[in-house]
């Protein structure tokens, strides 16, 4: 079986090295971006299209609604499933409403584990 495809953006290069590693110690193929900007180019560029997008909602160059609601204009990528991760309050900041918005979404609070996110993919992607 070919092994399922994630691309995980943070602009925080350390939890992007860490997530890469054992991602792939997990036998999954692993492409990671730093900015919010490149993974729109990434998909509409390239044409690329992974199994799961991981992506921080705070980044430096713009937020992962933003990129995730570009990404949702690409009738390829309407169903592309999406885990944010956030260390924002998500009962508060008015998370879940943004979700249900975008459709295909998930959410997990920084900081977590990598069993509790690798649970969360492996439910959605196996």
């Amino acid at each position: 079986m070919a092994k399922k495809n994630i691309l995980i953006a943070d602009d925080d290069k350390d939890i992007l090295q860490v997530l890469e590693k054992k991602f792939r110690e997990n036998d999954y193929d692993v492409f990671a971006l730093a900015k919010g900007m490149d993974v729109i180019e990434k998909f509409k560029t390239f044409n690329y299209k992974p199994d799961l997008l991981i992506m921080d909602i705070v980044m430096q160059d713009t937020d992962g609604f933003a990129v995730a609601a570009a990404l949702r204009d690409e009738n390829r990528l309407k169903d592309l499933p999406i885990i944010f991760m956030t260390a924002k309050d998500l009962d508060y900041s008015g998370i879940k409403k943004r979700l249900l918005d975008l459709g295909e979404c998930t959410c997990i609070s920084k900081p977590c584990t990598f069993d509790e996110l690798l649970t969360k993919v492996k439910n959605i992607i196996g």
